[in-house]
């Protein structure tokens, strides 16, 4: 319900600027609308240079406080920077999962991701000639045991300003329960807030945008679950995009990004912030 308290502002980001054309001109489109107020970056991308960066830079000038951060990339099917990271998988990062199970077998080396992290940090600052606003995890590696480690250590080294990004939801346990998905992401950002905390990097409050893109869902309906007691500074991820040959070829979240932004850029998203006392702006 609207009341007389003054609008909670919350961050709504759009992830994976840089992965296809199709995802760029869809994101530029919503900040252009005021309809996302935060993007970020995917420096390993296939769509990303001078001229994707130059026309994100634009777009985002005209727009009031609209956060621009670093897409931190570590599964496939994209390709580290460095030229000696291990594992991999035929040149390229592991798949999510076999990560994740690697890090809770203490697999990993925390040295290679901090090192790939710290190029991916340079590469952002190369392109956009200063560190990122934040800075968030493809497919939430940022919060996966180790990987976390090599993270923060390189956000604290490279861009001590940025805030960093937990999935972590506050709704009451039932609620929370009803979602495997985003409740796999509660565990994780335990740990994930309790070491950023230590390593005095920020984090958005609580989070939001989980859901099973498989099944093709009503966006809107599940945006109305997003928003709902949402604090100030929550963030909710969305993956709006237009699909193309890149997007197809990589990527199997498709055709629900062409939903996601039906959805944001539509007349019906305005009156649902209005309605939970909500502003990007």
């Amino acid at each position: 319900m609207n009341d007389a308290a003054s609008p909670r502002r919350i961050w709504l980001c759009a992830d994976d600027y840089g992965l296809a054309e199709g995802v760029n001109r869809a994101i530029r489109d919503l900040i252009d609308r005021g309809r996302l107020n935060a993007t970020s970056v995917m420096v390993v991308g296939a769509a990303i240079g001078r001229d994707e960066v130059k026309a994100l830079r634009e777009v985002a000038a005209k727009s009031p406080r609209c956060a621009i951060g670093l897409h931190a990339t570590l599964t496939a099917p994209f390709r580290p920077l460095t030229m000696h990271f291990r594992p991999t998988d035929g040149g390229m990062f592991l798949p999510f999962p076999k990560l994740l199970r690697a890090g809770l077998l203490r697999r990993l080396d925390v040295e290679m991701i901090y090192g790939e992290l710290m190029v991916q940090l340079a590469a952002f600052r190369d392109l956009f000639g200063r560190a990122p606003d934040f800075v968030d995890g493809h497919q939430h590696a940022q919060l996966f045991p180790q990987a976390r480690d090599g993270f923060l250590r390189a956000v604290k080294e490279a861009a001590p300003g940025a805030w960093v990004r937990q999935g972590g939801r506050i709704q009451p346990l039932a609620q929370r329960l009803a979602a495997p998905k985003a409740l796999v992401l509660d565990v994780l950002s335990a740990q994930f807030r309790k070491r950023a905390a230590r390593a005095g990097l920020p984090f958005n409050p609580a989070f939001a945008g989980a859901y099973d893109f498989s099944t093709a869902p009503d966006f809107g309906a599940l945006m109305r679950q997003f928003l709902d007691g949402l604090p100030e500074g929550g963030l909710v991820m969305c993956h709006p995009g237009f699909v193309d040959e890149t997007l197809l070829s990589l990527d199997p979240l498709t055709t629900q990004r062409e939903a996601e932004h039906a959805y944001l850029a539509g007349e019906h998203f305005p009156p649902l912030l209005t309605a939970n006392n909500i502003t990007l702006a």
